[in-house]
């Protein structure tokens, strides 16, 4: 058959079976999505379909076909003229999958002069043209000759994907071909990816968003620790769930909506007009706000809307060119800041692996953040395990080093350094965005919970709306550096007044797509 059929797989390392007794069917013109936490499998189950399994693992299937092409037992050989040919993967991070030194037109050509070495020439060309035509790349001669860094992350995801479908591959496996993108690029990539499945490619979704399986998966199926406990029709799956898993999976994708009253206290943070400009580009533009002790705000927009460089303006990482920033009513320079003073508010970054020495254990790093609060050396051990307990971690954890530990530990403990010097606001960018449904939801009850005991402040820049509704009171929505709406969450989601924040609303919004996705 074309498409995917497997049987028995079965995935093992050192340490015993990862993956056990998955059974997989996907036919052409379908999209089915394996869904599940972090280390169920999933990826490891995509990348035993390219021969793509790390070192040291090892599979093994009653049945195995890519394309009607019985695999088991293939060597590198049989692989590489499989892969892009009748298989093909579309990875997470486009700006690592693409070769930063190459040309997108050079990229999109690889496949074609591997597998279809005739097609030269002007031939060559058209092929490049029509892959990029076929993900609604814009401009496509001028795309082709740019490189990976000039691309916005969404039109860098298409290109890759145009690079996976250029030699017309049966199968497409799409790894988290989402999690970094904002909502609107998010909508049109998984738009695309069913698109591709409607011209009868066999397409395979791995991910942790349940919201686009719902958008755009015919099928669904449940991993957990290696098995797989559900599969079926996706609205089926998502509205009736039988497993215990999958239910604990999908109540965690559903934010709970905060509903608390706005406090009239005096604002912690306020701004006004704070401006910067990169050259000629204008990253911020004029922007206004207050946070008030106890409570969150939201900032969302596109990528390139210029969230993130609020968020760094805010913290001293960035100078702001115009504008003003008062704590306690009184005129604020986080760079100008000394001491306690500079610790009262603190970062943390959506990759904890850039805030975590990899060298250094949970404890030492931790230890090192009490030490610039003058806590005596005495004291110092004891804090470290109070601010585990706090994030949620034991004791033993302190032992570990960030390799050692998941991406939900990983942010807890990023988390715990911050809170170490005893900030009264967090700036959080993009906390959680890598994270599954359920790990997430782990990190948001602990944040609220934190928030509550040390009656902090919160700025929370992220581009899921669901969970701006779950962990947010009040919410700024920038458009190319310009605040264009601002007020309570529930105000704003329920009552959008801009054309734009309609537009994130309504592509964060389940519209599922393909047959088995219908409710």
């Amino acid at each position: 058959m074309s498409g995917i059929r497997v049987r028995d797989l079965r995935i093992a390392g050192a340490d015993g079976e990862i993956v056990r007794g998955l059974d997989l069917d996907v036919a052409a013109g379908e999209c089915v999505a394996l869904v599940g936490e972090s280390g169920t499998g999933k990826s490891l189950t995509a990348r035993s379909l390219l021969g793509l399994l790390p070192r040291g693992l090892t599979a093994a299937a009653e049945t195995m076909e890519i394309d009607g092409v019985d695999v088991r037992g293939f060597g590198e050989r049989q692989w590489r003229a499989l892969r892009g040919r009748r298989v093909a993967l579309v990875t997470q991070d486009a700006l690592v999958s693409l070769d930063p030194l190459r040309r997108i037109g050079a990229e999109v050509a690889e496949p074609l002069r591997i597998h279809e070495p005739s097609v030269r020439g002007a031939a060559l060309r058209d092929r490049v043209r029509d892959a990029l035509t076929r993900v609604a790349l814009p401009e496509p001669d001028l795309r082709a000759r740019h490189y990976p860094h000039e691309l916005s992350g969404g039109l860098r995801q298409r290109a890759l994907i145009a690079s996976a479908v250029a030699a017309r591959p049966a199968v497409l496996i799409a790894d988290e071909p989402t999690t970094a993108l904002d909502a609107t690029v998010q909508a049109r990539v998984l738009d695309l990816l069913r698109s591709v499945a409607d011209e009868g490619v066999a397409v395979v979704l791995i991910t942790h968003d349940l919201a686009a399986v719902r958008r755009i998966a015919d099928r669904v199926v449940i991993l957990h620790e290696g098995a797989v406990v559900e599969t079926g029709p996706t609205a089926a799956v998502m509205a009736a769930p039988r497993d215990p898993h999958t239910r604990t999976l999908v109540a965690a994708a559903s934010a709970v909506p905060l509903r608390r009253a706005p406090r009239t206290d005096a604002p912690l943070l306020s701004a006004e007009g704070l401006t910067k400009r990169f050259g000629a580009r204008v990253a911020v533009d004029g922007v206004s706000f207050e946070v008030r002790r106890g409570r969150t705000l939201a900032v969302v927009g596109e990528s390139g809307s210029g969230k993130t460089t609020l968020a760094r303006m805010i913290v001293g990482v960035t100078e702001a060119d115009a504008g003003t920033l008062r704590v306690d009513g009184r005129a604020w320079s986080p760079r100008a800041a000394r001491g306690a003073a500079r610790r009262r508010i603190q970062l943390v970054q959506q990759n904890p692996w850039g805030a975590l020495d990899p060298r250094w254990s949970v404890g030492r790093t931790l230890r090192e953040a009490v030490a610039v609060t003058g806590a005596p050396r005495s004291q110092r051990r004891a804090l470290v395990t109070d601010l585990l307990r706090e994030v949620g971690l034991s004791p033993a954890f302190t032992t570990r080093r960030p390799a050692q530990l998941s991406g939900g530990q990983r942010q807890r403990v990023a988390i715990a350094r911050a809170l170490a010097v005893g900030p009264e606001l967090l700036v959080l960018d993009e906390p959680v965005s890598a994270l599954d449904a359920t790990v997430r939801a782990r990190i948001l009850d602990r944040l609220r919970d934190l928030q509550r005991e040390r009656d902090l402040a919160m700025v929370f820049v992220t581009h899921d709306l669901d969970v701006v509704r779950g962990i947010a009171d009040d919410v700024l929505v920038m458009q190319d550096g310009r605040v264009v709406e601002a007020g309570p969450v529930a105000r704003i989601f329920a009552e959008p007044r801009h054309p734009f924040t309609r537009e994130l609303l309504d592509a964060a919004a389940s519209t599922p797509a393909g047959p088995g996705a219908t409710a």
